[in-house]
């Protein structure tokens, strides 16, 4: 509880002119990037994959595809968590949290449609 207070009052701090904690916003950022990515490999590479093969390969893909995000986007949080307490809420490093942010959402909604492509490929040759 003591958490989310501190959460909340952070947040507004930083809307009332204060600075973001970059840390705490690269880890939501991570974990709900994690959600939209394993969503899209369920409903876009797993369904494709159906079409072409009719065993459990593409359950084994799916976990095989979602454990080699992890360690992609543990980078890009521990990148930020390791920032020391005063770095953490310094505003001059907004654009390459922006810039961070960007490629872990590029990377969390393309690569199951890059993925899918380059599986049909596979099953079409």
């Amino acid at each position: 509880m003591a958490k989310a207070l501190d959460r909340e009052r952070g947040f507004a701090a930083a809307e009332a002119g204060g600075s973001y904690d970059w840390s705490r916003k690269m880890s939501d950022n991570v974990a709900l990037a994690l959600i939209v990515y394993t969503g899209l490999q369920i409903f876009v590479t797993v369904e494709a994959l159906k079409d072409g093969v009719s065993s459990t390969i593409p359950y084994f893909a799916l976990i095989l595809l979602v454990g080699a995000i992890i360690p992609a986007c543990r980078w890009f949080e521990k990148r930020w968590k390791d920032l020391p307490e005063a770095k953490a809420h310094d505003a001059s490093l907004r654009g390459a949290y922006r810039r961070d942010q960007l490629m872990l959402w590029a990377i969390a909604i393309g690569l199951p449609f890059v993925l899918t492509a380059f599986f049909k490929a596979i099953f079409a040759a």
